[in-house]
């Protein structure tokens, strides 16, 4: 029986009472979650420390998995995706301002689940079940702010390993999802080979980084003969006269070529009520091959668009207008709400247009046309565009991009990056045209064929073998995140029964 005494005392302090030590215990461990969650863009470029993301998870792991309930696991899971949110998209901060804060702590509770998970799983006894379900929660959060509506898919942990073709033949099978699993399950195992010390973890992990040159093989070949494709960078040039004239200049001393690829935005006039300008690129088209550039200015009705414009030595033959656009760099959503952020930052002034759909394009004539998928900038970082073309017969994927905003930052280089993991998926090769760096060409495997990067100035020809057939995420798409999304609706129920018996 209590005595007055302890009767008079508080059975427990509330959340906001607890003593300030109480408070710094648990927030110490959080913001080193935060800081955990910074260390896997290590792995991306410019830093480049790929190998690093076969373990950058780890500290994260062993940081949820100390956490004493699960709900703080899951808390500590929310920081450690807004740490890496913040630090993948550092470089929108000319864009977003302060508000980039607000981006990273609002789409980082993805994380939590997988926090969540992690503590849950990282268990003597059940390896076998953290290295399914663990990387499948880490997934369907990136699968989940993957939605254009949410963002889009910038620094999916899969792309970090863009420079290795072995690894990237999961990309094949799977999209970049499934290399995004191997390399979360890797983590998961080694983290529990420290919790537990278990051999099988540790011989799980070396079995999952094998995965995927193990299965190093191409579902593409050969679709035509090769072809030469001509990437015109002109730099950092103020203004639309001068930019035109210098990626005019920079075509003019190139060889005869397939296609010529200009970069997004280099052509700042609306070519319908510029016939003057049409006839000088239609003269280049005739002298150098045909010519893909990238109009970027207000047409008669007082719309803004970005259209990819096909230019032949018989004038204009098609055109593309992007369909996805970049959130508060092209748009802002929910303007009226969010309109604010413009008069802190550089976000949109005023919304572009976006296009209503794909569009394939033909490079040259008879038995040796080549028929290319035409994309602008951002809309590399969606799979499912990439995939949508060649499902309707693109033997070339061809991008047009402009990173000058961000160009001194990591951005351009993680953005050029990006064409090695969409030719890996769709066994068609990939080239970008930047307006400003980086250019790049991948083979059909997403092997590295040319990197003019931003310190360059003027162009670069490179080979290109155009590819036929379908490999397995041609064929199923995302059928990876799906399954994913299974196994976390599924196991989440099992915990759910588990509480519930008690």
């Amino acid at each position: 029986m209590r005595t007055a005494a302890e009767r008079a005392e508080p059975s427990g302090s509330a959340p906001d009472e607890r003593p300030p030590t109480a408070r710094g215990a648990r927030a110490r461990p959080r913001l080193a979650a935060l800081v955990a969650g910074a260390l896997p863009v290590l792995a991306f470029p410019r830093a480049g420390l790929d190998w690093l993301a076969w373990v950058a998870l780890v500290p994260g792991l062993l940081l949820v998995r100390a956490a004493a309930t699960g709900r703080e696991a899951a808390v500590r899971g929310w920081w450690f995706g807004a740490g890496f949110l913040a630090a993948a998209l550092y470089w929108l901060i000319p864009d977003l301002g302060p508000a980039l804060v607000l981006v990273a702590a609002g789409a980082g509770v993805l994380w939590a689940g997988w926090g969540y998970a992690a503590w849950a799983l990282l268990r003597p006894g059940r390896l076998l079940a953290a290295a399914v379900v663990v990387p499948s929660a880490w997934v369907v959060g990136e699968w989940a702010r993957s939605w254009h509506a949410l963002g889009g898919p910038w620094a999916l942990y899969g792309a970090t390993q863009w420079r290795h073709p072995a690894v990237l033949s999961l990309a094949s099978l799977g999209g970049v999802w499934l290399v995004t699993f191997a390399l979360v399950a890797v983590n998961v195992a080694v983290a529990m080979a420290l919790v537990t010390r278990s051999a099988p973890a540790a011989i799980l992990a070396v079995l999952l980084a094998l995965s995927g040159p193990v299965l190093y093989t191409s579902s593409s070949s050969a679709a035509g003969r090769p072809l030469r494709v001509a990437l015109v960078q002109p730099g950092v040039v103020d203004g639309p006269d001068r930019r035109f004239a210098e990626g005019e200049r920079i075509t003019s001393e190139l060889p005869a070529v397939d296609l010529v690829v200009w970069g997004e935005s280099s052509v700042g006039f609306d070519l319908d009520r510029r016939p003057d300008l049409v006839a000088r690129l239609t003269a280049l088209a005739r002298a150098h091959g045909p010519l893909l550039v990238n109009q970027d200015a207000r047409d008669a009705s007082g719309r803004i668009a970005k259209s990819a414009v096909f230019i032949g030595p018989d004038g204009v033959r098609g055109r593309y207008v992007k369909n996805l656009l970049v959130p508060f760099g092209e748009y802002i959503p929910l303007r009226r709400e969010l309109g604010w952020i413009a008069r802190v930052s550089q976000a949109a002034k005023e919304d572009r247009l976006p296009g209503t759909g794909l569009v394939l394009m033909r490079a040259g004539g008879g038995p040796d046309a080549v028929t290319f998928g035409p994309l602008v900038c951002f809309e590399s970082a969606f799979p499912d565009l990439s995939r949508a073309v060649v499902r309707r017969g693109a033997r070339l994927i061809v991008y047009e991009s402009a990173t000058s905003s961000f160009q001194d930052s990591w951005a351009p280089a993680q953005h050029a990056s990006l064409g090695a993991l969409r030719a890996a998926e769709t066994g068609r090769p990939v080239v970008q045209a930047a307006l400003t760096g980086v250019s790049a060409a991948f083979d059909a495997k997403g092997r590295w064929l040319a990197w003019f990067d931003t310190s360059r100035r003027g162009s670069v020809v490179a080979e290109i073998t155009p590819a036929g057939g379908r490999t397995p995420y041609d064929r199923f798409g995302d059928y990876v995140p799906w399954l994913a999304a299974g196994v976390v609706l599924v196991s989440g129920g099992f915990a759910v029964r588990r509480r519930r018996g008690r």
